[in-house]
Order: C-alpha cells, then sequence, then structure tokens
C-alpha cells in the first residue's frame, strides 16, 4: 500500500500536462491522458484495496512535513482505512466511466482539453479530501474541489447565466466553508491537533457527551457540511450548477463532491457522538431537505434541474442516516446513489445531446423507441432512485428508513418519540421521489414524439451507462466492510407491518405517477389548474421562494449598497493616485525616444548630479 500517493498523482499530473500544452495536444492524446489517468487511479484503488481485505489493518504514508510552527506540524498524509477505501472507489470508478463518457460527449466541443484539465483536477483534489489524514490536508481538497467546481460550472463562461451561476456556486458554498475552518480552529484550540484519530481520541477524553464545545465544534462542521452538500439552508447554488455541462453534473453534483459533507461527518462521527443535539439537528436538516427538494423537483421542467433537485434530496436522505446514527446507511446510500444518479445524469446528457440540445422535458416524447439505450438507461436508474424492491436504491434506502424509526433516545416532538416521526417524513419523501423519477420517464419516453433525435449515442457513451446500469441494479448487493469505522449497526426488529409500508409506498407513488402522465386517468387538473393549485404549483416550482428571499434580504441591500458608494469622495483619493501614476508613467514613456544622444546626454547629467549630491553630503 506504500503505492497509494499514486492515486490522487495521475490526475494531477494529466492535469497539469492539459493545462500547460494548452489545448495544443490531439485530442485523442487529450481523451487518453483525460480518461486514462483516473482510470489508472482505479487500478490502483483496486490493488490497494484487495491488499488491505488481507490486512484489515488502517496504513498510513506520511510524503512529507506540510509546515511546522512551533508543536503544529501537519503532514502531507494519507490515511486508508474502509471509509477511505469506499470513498476512492466511487471516486476513481464512477469518475472514469464518466470520464470516458466524456470523451464522446464533448467532442465537438473547442475547449476538449481544458474541460479534462478541470475534470482531473477536481478528481485529484476530491482524492486528497477523502485520504487525507489531517483536518488542514482535508481542507486543502475542500477548497480544491471548491475551485475546480466554480471552473466547470462557468465553463462555457461566454454565457453570462453561466457565469452568475458558477459565481453563486462559490459564494454560498464560502459561507460553509467560513464555518468549517471556524471549527477547525476551535479543534486546534482546543485539542492541540487536527489529525484526526489523535484529535477524535483528545476529544473523548476531554470532553463527556452534551458538552458545549463540542457542540460549537461539530455545530461549525455541520456548517461546512450543509455548504458543500448543499442542504438547507445552502442548497441554492446546486440548481444553478447545472448550467455546466452535463457530465460535469454527473461527477461533481451526483457522485462525488457533494459528499463532501456527508463523509465530513461520517469521519468525525466521534465528534458528533458527543453532541446529540446536533446529531439530530443533522437529521432535521436532512428530513426537510430532502422534503423541500423532493416537492420542487416535482413541478419542473428542465431535465436536468429534476435531477439536481433530486440530488439535494437524496443527500438529505444521507443526513437523515448520519443524524440516527445509521453511519453505514448513509455510506451505503452514498454509493449506490452515485451509480444511479450519475446514470440518470449521464442519460440526461445522451437525451440532450441528441435532441439539439433541447432540455424541456414537455417538449420531449415517445423516445423509448427512437433512443432505446438510453430509456433503460433511464428506467433503470428511476427504479433505484425510487427504492423499487431489488434496485440498489432499495437496500440502502430501506435501512435508512428503518433505522430512522427506531431512534432511540430522549428526543419526542409532540409527546412522542421523534424517530417514527422522521420515518413518516422519509416515506412521504420516498412517494414522492417515486412520482417524480417516473413522472420523467413517461413525460420523456412515452407518448408523441416531440423533438426528433438527429443523432445515436456511440459506444463511448452507450459502455458507461450500460456499466451503470448494472451497478444501478446489482450495486446494492455490495457488502460495506465499514465495521472497524462505525460501531456496529443494530439489527431492526420492527414489526412486519412497518417493513411493508416501507417497501410499498415507493410502489404506490410509482402507480400513481403512471396514472397521471401515461394512463391520465387520474384526474389533478381540477386542483392544478385552480387558483390555489397554481399558487402552490409557483411556489414549489420557486424553490419555495427561498432564493426570492436570499434576494430580498442579502442580495440586493448588498448591491444597492455597492452602487450608492460607487461615487463616494473617498474613491476620488484613490482614483488621484492613479492618474498621478498613469501621468508619470506617461512621461517616462516619452523619454524612450530612441535616440543615443539622449541617453548619453541623461546618462552624463544624471552623473553630475549624483556626484554634486554625493560631495555636498560628505
Amino acid at each position: 500500500m506504500e503505492n497509494i500517493w499514486l492515486i490522487p498523482l495521475f490526475p494531477f499530473i494529466s492535469s497539469v500536462l492539459l493545462m500547460v500544452t494548452a489545448g495544443r495536444m490531439p485530442r485523442k492524446l487529450v481523451a487518453i491522458l483525460g480518461a486514462g489517468s483516473v482510470g489508472l487511479s482505479a487500478l490502483v484503488v483496486l490493488s490497494v484495496a484487495m491488499e488491505y481485505m488481507q490486512t484489515q489493518t488502517p496504513y498510513s504514508l506520511t510524503l512529507w512535513v506540510w509546515m511546522q510552527v512551533g508543536n503544529f506540524a501537519p503532514g502531507f498524509s494519507f490515511y486508508i482505512d474502509q471509509l477511505t477505501l469506499v470513498m476512492m472507489s466511487v471516486i476513481t470508478g464512477v469518475g472514469f466511466l464518466i470520464h470516458l463518457y466524456s470523451t464522446e460527449f464533448m467532442d465537438d466541443d473547442s475547449d476538449y482539453s481544458r474541460y479534462f484539465a478541470y475534470m482531473n483536477m477536481f478528481v485529484a483534489a476530491m482524492l486528497v479530501l477523502v485520504m487525507a489524514d489531517n483536518l488542514l490536508l482535508l481542507y486543502l481538497g475542500w477548497e480544491g474541489v471548491g475551485v475546480c467546481s466554480y471552473l466547470l460550472v462557468g465553463f462555457w463562461y461566454k454565457d453570462p447565466v453561466n457565469g452568475a451561476a458558477s459565481r453563486k456556486a462559490f459564494v454560498v458554498t464560502r459561507v460553509g466553508d467560513t464555518a468549517m475552518a471556524l471549527g477547525l480552529f476551535l479543534l486546534f484550540t482546543e485539542l492541540g491537533t487536527l489529525q484526526i484519530q489523535p484529535m477524535l481520541d483528545a476529544a473523548n477524553s476531554r470532553w463527556v457527551t452534551g458538552d458545549t464545545l463540542p457542540a460549537i465544534a461539530a455545530l461549525l462542521l455541520l456548517g461546512g457540511a450543509v455548504g458543500k452538500s448543499a442542504q438547507l439552508p445552502l442548497h441554492t447554488w446546486l440548481p444553478d450548477a447545472m448550467a455546466g455541462p452535463t457530465p460535469v453534473s454527473a461527477l461533481i453534483h451526483a457522485a462525488t463532491m457533494v459528499t463532501a459533507g456527508v463523509y465530513l461527518i461520517a469521519r468525525t462521527h466521534g465528534l458528533f457522538l458527543l453532541a446529540p443535539d446536533v446529531l439530530l439537528l443533522v437529521a432535521l436538516v436532512g428530513l426537510f431537505t430532502l422534503l423541500l427538494a423532493a416537492f420542487t423537483a416535482l413541478n419542473q421542467t428542465d431535465i436536468k434541474r429534476i435531477l439536481a433537485y433530486s440530488t439535494i434530496s437524496q443527500i438529505g436522505y444521507m443526513f437523515l442516516a448520519l443524524g440516527v446514527g445509521a453511519w453505514s446507511a448513509g455510506i451505503f446510500h452514498l454509493m449506490t446513489h452515485a451509480f444511479f444518479k450519475a446514470l440518470l445524469f449521464l442519460g440526461a446528457g445522451a437525451v440532450v445531446h441528441c435532441l439539439h440540445h433541447e432540455q424541456n422535458i414537455f417538449k420531449m416524447g415517445g423516445l423509448r423507441s427512437k433512443l432505446p439505450v438510453v430509456f433503460w438507461s433511464f428506467l433503470i436508474g428511476s427504479a433505484a432512485l425510487a427504492a423499487l424492491p431489488f434496485t440498489s436504491g432499495f437496500f440502502s434506502k430501506d435501512q435508512i428508513l428503518l433505522s430512522a424509526y427506531e431512534l432511540h433516545g430522549a428526543a419526542t416532538w409532540l409527546g412522542q418519540p421523534v424517530g417514527p416521526w422522521l420515518w413518516a417524513g422519509g416515506l412521504v419523501g420516498a412517494m414522492l421521489t417515486a412520482i417524480y423519477s417516473f413522472r420523467l420517464v413517461f413525460i420523456v419516453f412515452y407518448g408523441d414524439v416531440g423533438t426528433k433525435p438527429d443523432r445515436q449515442p456511440g459506444w463511448r457513451m452507450a459502455a458507461p451507462l450500460s456499466l451503470l446500469c448494472v451497478l444501478a441494479i446489482f450495486g446494492g448487493w455490495i457488502a460495506l466492510p465499514l465495521e472497524s469505522v462505525f460501531p456496529l449497526a443494530v439489527e431492526h426488529h420492527v414489526s412486519h407491518l412497518i417493513e411493508g409500508i416501507s417497501i410499498s409506498i415507493p410502489l404506490i407513488g410509482v402507480l400513481i405517477a403512471w396514472l397521471i402522465y401515461y394512463k391520465r386517468s387520474l384526474p389533478v387538473e381540477g386542483f392544478t389548474e385552480s387558483t390555489p393549485g397554481k399558487v402552490l404549483r409557483n411556489f414549489w416550482y420557486s424553490g419555495w421562494a427561498i432564493d426570492k428571499l436570499y434576494d430580498t434580504i442579502l442580495v440586493r441591500p448588498y448591491t444597492g449598497l455597492a452602487a450608492a458608494l460607487r461615487g463616494e469622495w473617498l474613491d476620488n483619493i484613490y482614483h488621484g493616485i492613479v492618474s498621478i501614476c498613469q501621468s508619470l508613467h506617461r512621461g517616462l514613456s516619452n523619454t524612450q525616444t530612441g535616440k543615443m544622444r539622449g541617453y548619453a546626454v541623461g546618462m552624463v547629467v544624471g552623473l553630475i548630479v549624483l556626484i554634486t549630491l554625493l560631495g555636498w553630503i560628505v
């Protein structure tokens, strides 16, 4: 396992080479470097995983000491355990499939090389994030994926809308990143280290459950996780981030970056266990986020924005799992979500790619026979997203819901244990998920043909879709060996009725979608076209007007104040300094005449002045 440093190095070197050559490489070589480097990292991860399974012992490797200030000497060090292996496998495995898909999807783009340079730098930063053995190095990867996300969301930067989306993503996530940085300062000040394992040991030896300091530290880390994983109240950046190329959405906003917050909480779960109230807050944030996003997805018309809100909702399920202590179930859903959501995003990209870049689902239709590979990909991905029985999403989401139902503790609501309430809320989200997932399938792939496709996906797009189909179906059978990282999971002892309800709710949601959007035999127009129905639909369509709220109380006052101060008198001082410097520059430029006699006279005069000054001083 001494070769683990190669895992982030391959995509990093590829990114640097692509940046240095600045598009001068042949496209085939760019594609080989871009996708091949991630493929090599995936092979090294596979080798490390096989070696780790033989020893089952966490492994640490320090490449060098990053900095040393007194007793603070964080290393550029990597730590490998079962959780790290799961994350690295998802990043490199799913990442390689997305890169392979991108070699065809982006083939017509003039900035082919720049695209892969950004994508590979992102993969390298994400690998550093999950492999880091200290929170400072983790924060380096954390900020790295933020910068790369900014570059990729605004990849087509000539469109002002894309630039605005990338700036929004950058600014909103910076709010959470600031909270996280404060949390790191607090942990180092109180515990004297940012090494993750020693820090958790020190926290458990110095603090007791319910103390104030671990609660504050956990809250600050939660702030960072909420920003990066697009949870309430910092979720508004993710739907707009769909402005980037579709494979970017598949990689960053479905399979990797938005799961960074989930990973952070899972990695530092020992700290959160000391703050049970914050842990319950994690569950509530996840529950409210998954419901808000599910209602919003149900009313969207853009195929990518539907999947964006679906991502927010599914990350909410992961937060719900972490909040109820179902650590393994949360990471399990992180993995299965990477499979089926990457499949859905790549399927959506194929639809957009073949339909003249059309994204409105109501301008599509009848694509079942026109794009058969994409249809089956969407059908399988939607089934897994809806958690239909025996798909990958079913196994992971079922574990989360049952764990939520069995939540033990003093937390109550309306005099009742909070667990059943969390379970019920999760079931509502599961039904809505099934409805909007198959709403998408029935509108896009059934009915009359809308926009006709002008091409078919090639093998470089079809092969990743096919492999992800297999993972979306059978990925739930993968047993994650996380027993050395998290406390042993408690076996579920709920009644058969509770299990039956959990299984049947998604099926009922699919039935409702079939009746409304395929058979059109369930009359809902009477409500949806009424005045209250339109108001409610518009409210949900706007994302519960949260963007409007932020614009009203934050954005507009700030831009208004900036506009008002644009001509303030203090600026005249700085403008005057600039004008003086510009005048001096023009004066000096005029002395550059190119005539040797003038230069010689200037040198002689200068020498006389210098000698005179020296004689006067002496």
